[in-house]
């Protein structure tokens, strides 16, 4: 059973969602993405995807395009990724997703990546733009690596894309909350839940929920009904809020510990 699988079985004797931060690697230094891991897993993160900037993004909204630049600029590349993740990896186990665009894994070559992605002690990895008809290539190494590939499901996507998960799809399924890109959204579409649930139903692996989420009481709701919540544009608008001075570590230790109090106080069915 992979690090993933026995954090979401873990969670699931206890009737709890995972909280999922998202963390741009590199934004805006190395040393800070390290500390914001810690701190992260300090305020009770269950799982942490860490982003792999690239320059061409097509779901990241204003909040992660600008962070995704800031890491650009400040040296980030696919093998530093991976060097955060082997120092992160000396001094904890919480798992690791990366998430990214499938130009810099291509650049990087899929088998090379997915062998250094495992030895660094990455758990998973979710390429946003890589659906799973056309992943092939890059799933035979990441399985044969040990590696979970982890795939986007949408409000749009059809009974096709979902029966094309069950033979690929590993670690969890990450469903988009609603069309368009990432970034806060002050509401929620009342179709998620059905949706989320259906989806369950469907599939024997967890269901995670990002996209528009960035307040307590939406995690909590979210938490109700989905396996894990995921959060990366609120929390990396606490960084580059904090970017004129202050302490991002803070803010988000701050943010993840309510989030992840508001969604203890819900229990799923």
């Amino acid at each position: 059973m992979s690090r993933i699988a026995e954090t979401f079985a873990r969670l699931a004797e206890r009737g709890e969602a995972a909280l999922v931060p998202f963390l741009m690697a590199g934004d805006p230094s190395p040393d800070r993405t390290l500390a914001l891991l810690r701190t992260a897993e300090a305020s009770g993160a269950d799982l942490v995807e860490l982003g792999i900037p690239f320059s061409d993004p097509t779901a990241d909204g204003p909040v992660l395009q600008r962070s995704a630049e800031r890491a650009l600029r400040a040296g980030m590349s696919v093998t530093r990724v991976l060097e955060l993740v082997r120092e992160f990896r000396t001094e904890s186990s919480l798992p690791v997703v990366l998430f990214g665009y499938y130009n810099p894994i291509f650049r990087y070559g899929p088998e090379r990546f997915a062998r250094d992605a495992a030895r660094a002690g990455a758990d998973g990895c979710l390429v946003v733009d890589l659906p799973p008809e056309e992943a092939d290539e890059l799933r035979r190494w990441t399985d044969r690596a040990g590696l979970d590939m982890i795939f986007l499901l949408a409000p749009t996507s059809g009974p096709e894309r979902i029966r094309a998960l069950r033979r690929r799809a590993r670690g969890f399924v990450y469903y988009v909350s609603l069309t368009g890109v990432t970034g806060p959204r002050p509401t929620l579409p009342d179709e998620l839940e059905p949706a989320v649930r259906r989806v369950r139903h469907e599939l024997s692996l967890p269901v995670g929920v990002g996209f528009g989420i960035s307040s307590p009481e939406q995690a909590a709701r979210v938490s109700r009904f989905a396996d894990a919540v995921v959060v990366g544009s609120a929390v990396m608008q606490r960084v580059e809020e904090s970017l004129g001075g202050g302490s991002s570590t803070a803010e988000v230790g701050r943010f993840l510990t309510e989030l992840k109090e508001a969604m203890r106080k819900e229990r799923r069915e």
